[in-house]
């Protein structure tokens, strides 16, 4: 007869120790230990039948029932564990799943759908917790169909999401009807909840939202191994949810950026501490005539030369003192051979900890500007300020015609200066010609008057327009006299031969304001009546005379000194003209008085 003998020290089946940490046996090792105590003392009973001979079979037959159950209940771990390792596997595909997105919508649809298909829902719902107010708010909700719900057409137990918020437990209930925690509440009663499943979702130790999950149909739905698979899953949830937060975030900062820094009219050039380029901005791109993507990564002074070579100094103090250099100016000459005028700002480029990372540099292109500039300052000296004050920012709106008002009119021309031109030679004469007209024009802008033309050597000057002026006529009369005594001034300080007097005719009247002349050469100028009694006043006008028409004595009579003069004859006119010759101002008008 063959022998065999059981081996206990090379199968030690018995020797499973219980959990150092609860002193419990795994239900798994405890059912295998069972069945492993069933087998060992069958061996021994065979050794002992072949070691004596002794029949044994009752004692054998009373065994095999307590074999039979400790292989049922080693059968039931093992499916057990089965479903387990299934569960644990279905956790980790999902949360793969959740994890390769970072479209926060498409996170919580999948969130929601695998919450659903995980513990058997009926529908599952995620809120999350406004980080400013710190409420629930409504981001996902799911049902079995895998079909979206309408934040409107569902009702949940706001008792037990904020009870789980606050708390940060997860909560499970398998009839909310019946359990004393809940059945008082009116959403359970009212919506008929039956099974409930609530967990939070936690980052960082802090929750972050919860995900409510019930079946309104069947009670006992859930346990709590439903519920710690919930919470399990929600872990991994909140971890997916906030990085597809936080990666909607960064992308709407960086949509963000990228707008401001395409709107931004200067250019933006940044460079880290190696010198490299690291970011070019569209206006950049247009001011150094250069494309962003073909500079970004090289070296600044091997990308930018032009920029290079007049920034080194300055970029390598911005570096050392850490401060920004502002608004310095430089000519520059780009590499296509253009030369332009730019205004450029250096600041120190650093993160969150002052750490220097490199420097940005602000440009800004002045060449077109101070073109305008150059432009608008030859343009000054064409026109009075008062007409360019009442030009319109387009040129579009400017207009052919005027508009009837009454103005004040002054003529002011050089006596003997045609007898002058013929004794001197043209240089001669265009340098006395423009201290005499300088004279004139001065006088006129220092009351604000509208300097209208130069005639030759005659100046023409209206006042009361474009800007309405109550005391134009007061004001023309100073003008006149100030003329009177800017050429006294004059005379004094040229040679006999060049001292030369004015004429000066002043009317006031309706006169028809505006521009005249054709759409591509305008003049803002006055016509009419009263500036023809002016002109033909000043050339009755003597050397130092000032005429004034009976209109304007009539107007400031009670002003103004006066010598009457006999009738003049003007023009066409049938009657000869009354007219005045300006002495001085009255002592009563607040000005100095001319004798």
């Amino acid at each position: 007869m063959c022998k065999v003998r059981y081996n206990a020290a090379r199968y030690p089946m018995s020797t499973v120790d219980p959990c150092r940490t609860c002193g419990l046996m795994p239900p798994g090792l405890d059912a295998l230990k069972a069945l492993s105590d069933e087998l060992t003392q069958l061996a021994l009973l065979l050794t002992r039948h072949y070691e004596t001979g002794v029949d044994l079979q009752a004692e054998l037959y009373a065994r095999l029932p307590g074999l039979r159950q400790s292989l049922a209940r080693f059968e039931d771990v093992l499916v057990l564990e089965r479903a387990e390792t299934g569960e644990l596997s279905a956790l980790y595909d999902i949360g793969q799943a959740i994890c390769s997105s970072l479209d926060l919508s498409e996170v919580l649809n999948q969130v929601m759908d695998q919450i659903v298909a995980l513990t058997g829902a009926e529908r599952a719902i995620l809120m999350l917790i406004d980080p400013e107010t710190g409420d629930l708010v409504f981001r996902a909700a799911r049902n079995v169909d895998h079909a979206t719900i309408d934040e409107r057409s569902f009702e949940i137990s706001r008792s037990i999401v904020n009870l789980v918020a606050r708390t940060g437990e997860a909560i499970v209930t398998t009839n909310a009807q019946m359990d004393p925690r809940f059945n008082a509440q009116e959403s359970v009663v009212d919506f008929n909840l039956l099974s409930i499943l609530c967990a939070p979702l936690r980052v960082r130790g802090q929750v972050t939202g919860v995900i409510y999950a019930d079946n309104r149909f069947h009670s006992g739905v859930f346990d709590g191994r439903a519920r710690d698979l919930l919470a399990a899953f929600a872990s991994q949830a909140a971890v997916a949810i906030e990085n597809a937060r936080l990666f909607e975030s960064v992308a709407r900062a960086r949509s963000l950026m990228s707008n401001v820094f395409t709107s931004i009219t200067s250019g933006i050039v940044t460079i880290d501490v190696e010198g490299s380029i690291t970011l070019v901005n569209p206006a950049c791109e247009r001011i150094l005539h250069r494309r962003g993507a073909a500079v970004v990564g090289a070296r600044f002074v091997e990308a930018l030369p032009e920029l290079e070579v007049p920034l080194h100094l300055l970029i390598a103090r911005v570096a050392n003192q850490q401060k920004a250099i502002l608004n310095r100016e430089l000519h520059v000459t780009l590499g296509d051979g253009e030369t332009v005028l730019l205004r450029v700002s250096i600041s120190p480029l650093q993160d969150e900890r002052g750490s220097m990372q490199g420097a940005a540099i602000v440009i800004d292109d002045l060449t077109e500007q101070r073109r305008l500039e150059s432009r608008a300052q030859l343009f000054q000296r064409f026109l009075s300020p008062a007409v360019i004050e009442r030009l319109p920012e387009d040129p579009r709106q400017l207009r052919l015609g005027g508009q009837r008002q009454e103005i004040t009119c002054l003529f002011a021309d050089i006596r003997g200066f045609t007898d002058f031109s013929l004794r001197n030679d043209p240089e001669t004469l265009v340098d006395v010609l423009n201290r005499y007209l300088a004279a004139a024009a001065e006088a006129v802008l220092a009351e604000e008057g509208t300097l209208d033309k130069f005639m030759g050597d005659a100046v023409v000057a209206f006042f009361n327009a474009p800007l309405p002026q109550k005391d134009h006529v007061l004001r023309a009369l100073r003008v006149a006299l100030n003329v009177r005594d800017r050429i006294t001034d004059l005379q004094a300080r040229m040679p006999p031969a060049y001292r030369l007097s004015y004429g000066i005719g002043i009317s006031v009247g309706e006169a028809v304001v505006g521009n005249i002349g054709t759409a591509q050469r305008l003049d803002y100028t006055a016509i009419g009546t009263s500036v023809n009694m002016a002109r033909r006043l000043q050339e009755a006008a003597g050397p130092g005379q000032i005429l004034i028409t009976q209109s304007i004595y009539d107007h400031a009579r009670d002003q103004i000194e006066v010598l009457p003069l006999p009738g003049i004859e003007i023009g066409r006119l049938a009657e000869p003209l009354n007219a005045y010759e300006l002495i001085g101002l009255s002592l009563s008008s607040g000005s100095h008085c001319a004798v």
